[in-house]
């Protein structure tokens, strides 16, 4: 833009971007944790993207951003972005249902804490209801001791939500994948085990990838 022969610089929020062959959803850059190995600590986004929000989006910026995308090119549409999606649970909510009319694949990656952050909610069966395809959980520690630890969550009892949350997901028949980074601090043997436990696939990301989001 020019006013009075300056130039005045406008800079564009990326509400969306491409990786993995994915298309990724951007809606906020808060979360309910503060991992010590997060992008948000060290970056502004991730493979070339600035994912820093001057606003949050509505329902309607999203699903505009996303009228104008080829979903041919993608595998699937993923809820991540630089914070946890699940504090925009309602913005979630409308435009998986606004994807799914159109037969588009859906994963939602999140930490797991949903039922903290919207307690007034029964979150698994909206996000099934909405129509979500699959979930991707940031466990990232085989104990409650060990996630405060590296994930140094705001609410209490986070690490036992978590396990909750990933249970009722596999309960309602949501595919549920359970991640952890490989990091010295975290036994991954023992968090495979506990995957195991509650009947999801196991993922170990290296901490580059931790960085750059989940694929």
């Amino acid at each position: 833009m020019v006013i009075n022969n300056v130039i005045i610089l406008i800079r564009m929020d990326t509400i969306c971007y491409e990786a993995y062959k994915n298309l990724y959803i951007n809606l906020t850059n808060r979360c309910s944790a503060d991992c010590i190995f997060c992008i948000r600590n060290f970056a502004d986004g991730v493979h070339g993207y600035d994912l820093r929000l001057s606003k949050e989006p509505s329902a309607e910026e999203v699903i505009e951003a996303l009228e104008i995308q080829d979903f041919s090119k993608y595998k699937e549409i993923v809820f991540t972005g630089l914070g946890e999606p699940t504090l925009r649970f309602d913005v979630v909510l409308a435009v998986t249902r606004w994807l799914k009319i159109r037969n588009i694949r859906v994963r939602l990656d999140t930490n797991g804490q949903a039922a903290l952050i919207n307690p007034e909610k029964n979150v698994i069966l909206e996000l099934k209801n909405a129509g979500i395809d699959s979930i991707s959980v940031s466990l990232n520690a085989e104990s409650e001791e060990k996630y405060n630890k590296l994930c140094r969550p705001i609410n209490k009892n986070a690490y036992g939500a978590v396990l909750d949350f990933i249970k009722e997901a596999r309960k309602a028949g949501i595919s549920t994948r359970v991640t952890v980074v490989n990091v010295s601090e975290i036994d991954l043997e023992k968090c495979k085990k506990l995957a195991d436990e509650l009947d999801s696939e196991f993922h170990i990301r290296a901490l580059s990838e931790a960085a750059s989001k989940e694929i």
